[in-house]
């Protein structure tokens, strides 16, 4: 196969896989604490097979992962009083069965137990790592700046906000949750506010997104058609080599 056409595809994967994050976007731009993803690639030059020692290496375009930008998105208000929102640096720390996991998305209830619990059942934790049980036949609970939840005028505990000195130390495990994959120690996030009967927006700009996805689409189509040409250019050398025989 021409080095053109190695190149080339090498780029479609690229872009294919560029597009399918544009798409996750998109499709999560109403998604409460979701973060704006976008795909990070290089070009490695590379050698081929049976070139020659003096030739020049191919560059290929290969994917080095996805990035994310955890950038603060607007609160909304909701006015549930076990929504909460964080402004500023900050995750909840929420229990599930395979650990403990980080999260944006403060939409949160209780069970049958009375745990606070996110969308999906999960315990939610306190400062110390222990669960928050509310009793409901003490009212409605009220949630201070810095996480402290009372009712009435007993305090019950205080909501957990936890910051990474690195966020490269997350990983994103799906449903809105975040593991932690380095040895590094959360500490408390001290400078954020949580916002009680809020909650964080994704911080997707659509028009954006669907701009780019239009800029992808574009250059899948310029790399295919070059593509397509240097196939009829090495069609149209072989056709005219075979006449000359």
């Amino acid at each position: 196969m021409d080095n053109t056409m190695y190149v080339g595809l090498s780029r479609q994967m690229i872009l294919r896989r560029e597009l399918d994050v544009v798409a996750n976007n998109i499709a999560n731009a109403d998604t409460v604490g979701f973060k704006v993803e976008s795909l990070m690639s290089r070009v490695e030059p590379r050698r081929l097979v049976g070139d020659s020692p003096v030739a020049q290496p191919v560059k290929f375009a290969l994917d080095s992962g996805v990035a994310r930008d955890f950038g603060q998105g607007t609160l909304q208000q909701t006015s549930a009083p076990l929504d909460v929102a964080i402004e500023g640096q900050g995750f909840f720390k929420v229990r599930t069965p395979a650990g403990e996991r980080y999260t944006r998305d403060g939409r949160f209830s209780t069970d049958s137990t009375g745990r606070l619990v996110t969308k999906a059942g999960q315990p939610v934790l306190d400062d110390s790592g222990s669960e928050i049980v509310l009793d409901p036949e003490k009212g409605e609970p009220t949630i201070s700046r810095d996480g402290v939840i009372s009712q009435g005028i007993l305090r019950v505990g205080k909501l957990g906000a936890y910051r990474f000195d690195s966020l490269s130390a997350l990983e994103k495990t799906g449903d809105g949750l975040f593991r932690n994959t380095s040895n590094q120690q959360p500490q408390a996030a001290t400078a954020a506010l949580l916002h009680q009967g809020m909650t964080e927006a994704s911080n997707v700009q659509p028009i954006q997104e669907i701009t780019r996805m239009i800029e992808v689409t574009r250059a899948y189509e310029s790399v295919s058609n070059m593509m397509d040409q240097t196939a009829q250019l090495d069609r149209k050398s072989i056709q005219r080599l075979g006449q000359v025989n």
